[in-house]
């Protein structure tokens, strides 16, 4: 119900924006999602599964090399027996080069959330990384990939992660 409700506030504050975004100001991405937490079940199994699962974010750009992120992700296998997911939450600001061929990096801060079998745990969490995006239509480019380090900590201990995804992005 939390991660609900922050989600709608999220949009509700960004509606305002919608209406004097001007061409390419707003960037919407969607896609896969690949992630490598380390996983500690017991002193005995420690494990680094393979996280399969999707990736949602937003810029508004608001300068024409900066601007402001919110991403969303949610990764889902099994270790030792157990089904495991991780959802993220994060914002921040995002710099970019634009052009046919777009660079960009990102810093941003959030939340996580993680379940293993029965065991929940929220965390903070911050994501450094970088990706391109190369445009293929006036409204469309295709993000082949975006590297992520992904820090977190869960029950005491901190994990760092690498997440890489790719997907479609759609221009407004």
């Amino acid at each position: 119900m939390r991660k609900l409700s922050l989600l709608f506030t999220v949009v509700c504050l960004s509606l305002p924006f919608a209406g004097i975004a001007n061409a390419q100001a707003v960037q919407i991405f969607g896609g896969y999602s690949y992630l490598r937490p380390p996983v500690d079940l017991s002193t005995t199994l420690n494990t680094n599964p393979n996280l399969n699962g999707w990736e949602l974010s937003g810029t508004y750009n608001a300068w024409k090399w900066l601007g402001a992120t919110a991403d969303f992700s949610g990764d889902y296998g099994t270790t030792g027996g157990f089904g495991i997911h991780e959802q993220n939450y994060l914002f921040g600001p995002q710099v970019h080069l634009p052009g046919p061929v777009s660079p960009f990096a990102h810093v941003l801060i959030g939340g996580a959330s993680e379940t293993i079998g029965s065991l929940s745990a929220d965390s903070v969490a911050v994501a450094a990384g970088a990706g391109i995006d190369i445009h293929v239509g006036p409204f469309v480019s295709v993000r082949p990939i975006q590297l992520d380090y992904l820090v977190t900590r869960f029950r005491s201990s901190t994990q760092s992660q690498p997440r890489v995804s790719a997907g479609v992005v759609i221009h407004f």
